[in-house]
């Protein structure tokens, strides 16, 4: 079991980092219909740590978004264990 983890999160790891780079720039649905229906601007909100998938202070748009798709990846990562790890330590009730 451990080695499908380390397997699955090094194949999500590399698709991350090396595919998000070259995704469409066109906007989906959401924000789509959001341009169409003249409310883009109030639903922006560049206070995130990782705005527009693209990770901040790097001038390189393609590395940029690599570095923000690693970083996503690991953090739902991460977040999973700890969800899994909290839920296995509740006490089952008989």
């Amino acid at each position: 079991m451990k080695l499908f983890t380390i397997l699955a999160l090094a194949v999500a790891i590399g698709l991350a980092t090396a595919v998000s780079p070259f995704a469409a720039s066109t906007p989906d649905g959401l924000e789509r219909v959001a341009t169409d229906k003249a409310f883009i601007e109030s639903g922006k909100s560049q206070d995130g740590p990782i705005a527009d998938y693209a990770f901040p202070g790097v001038e390189n748009e393609r590395l940029a978004t690599g570095l923000a798709g690693f970083a996503g990846t690991l953090i739902v990562f991460g977040l999973g264990v700890v969800l899994i790890k909290a839920a296995r330590r509740r006490p089952t009730v008989a």
